[in-house]
């Protein structure tokens, strides 16, 4: 009943009996003097202009410091990261190695930092430390080449199926896919296959076909037939044959109705493509069709 009265009360909506009758209650004094004390609070003032410059004062209080250097410590700074990457660089290239390659149909000849030679076959690859050479004389090989190594210390040529290992000396290496042979020309040469070493005096070969040790007959000559134009075998499958006239010639082939294990003896001229097709097809007994640089070699009975 007291919350009714307080709110007429207080909108001035209470009759006089009613007022009367409020008055007389416990909770009038106490309404009373709340409202005197209300009555005597001022609003604090307030200064719209100034709460803006304080505002702004704050934030730039705030801000992060921007300490501005000198141009020149600047430079120097710069200057000093670019010579540690030019360092850095110089001494990462320096330690790469030489690599020499030749593409089908070409080959190439390189001259070591102790004067020895080297003279690569068509596609074919080696690689060697120029920086290391006078600590270590190794070469890695990928193809074949033909070496003539000045005397001095220990000189290797490294292959994925074997390591060949001389002092002063002229052999060839052939390195190619399940193929794997080594030539001595002159001197000695040590041979180390599935890590077993085999010397091979002047004059004798090491062969390794498909992971077998094959018998050969003694090389001729003072160096590799190929170095005169000319690819020579010894009863070797007709497909390394095959694989080497691509080499030379850079052409494609492909073969139909023809045994390409086959044993083959003989040799073809690496600067005639004519010629050369005849000395394999003839002693193979096969015919042969040409088309641009496409060479088909077939069964004389299979249908064209």
């Amino acid at each position: 009943m007291q919350e009714y009265y307080l709110a007429k009360w207080l909108n001035g909506e209470l009759s006089e009996a009613e007022l009367a009758e409020f008055k007389n209650s416990d909770e009038y004094a106490s309404y009373a003097k709340l409202i005197e004390v209300s009555g005597q609070l001022e609003t604090p003032k307030f200064d719209v202009d100034k709460a803006l410059q304080r505002l702004k004062d704050e934030r730039i209080e705030g801000a992060p410091k921007v300490i501005a250097l000198n141009p020149f410590k600047k430079f120097l700074r710069i200057a000093a990261v670019i010579a540690v990457l030019l360092v850095g660089s110089y001494f990462y290239v320096s330690t790469l190695d030489e690599t020499v390659s030749t593409q089908l149909a070409e080959r190439t000849e390189v001259v070591l930092p102790d004067n020895s030679e080297i003279f690569l076959n068509a596609e074919s690859q080696i690689s060697y430390s120029k920086k290391k050479w006078d600590q270590k004389r190794d070469v890695s090989l990928q193809g074949e080449a033909f070496f003539k190594v000045a005397k001095g210390k220990k000189f290797t040529v490294s292959t994925s199926q074997g390591t060949v290992a001389v002092l002063g000396t002229q052999f060839n290496v052939e390195n190619r896919d399940n193929f794997f042979e080594v030539t001595c020309y002159e001197g000695l040469v040590s041979v180390t296959f599935n890590g077993q070493e085999t010397k091979l005096p002047a004059g004798s070969a090491f062969v390794v076909i498909n992971g077998q040790i094959v018998d050969t007959s003694q090389p001729k000559g003072s160096n590799p037939t190929w170095m005169n134009n000319e690819s020579s075998f010894e009863r070797i499958p007709l497909k390394y044959v095959i694989a080497e006239l691509q080499r030379q010639f850079n052409v494609k082939v492909s073969t139909k109705n023809v045994n390409t294990d086959l044993i083959f003896t003989g040799s073809f001229n690496n600067t005639d493509l004519e010629m050369a097709l005849k000395s394999i097809s003839t002693p193979s007994q096969i015919q042969y069709k040409v088309e641009g640089d496409n060479v088909l070699f077939y069964a004389g009975n299979t249908p064209q």
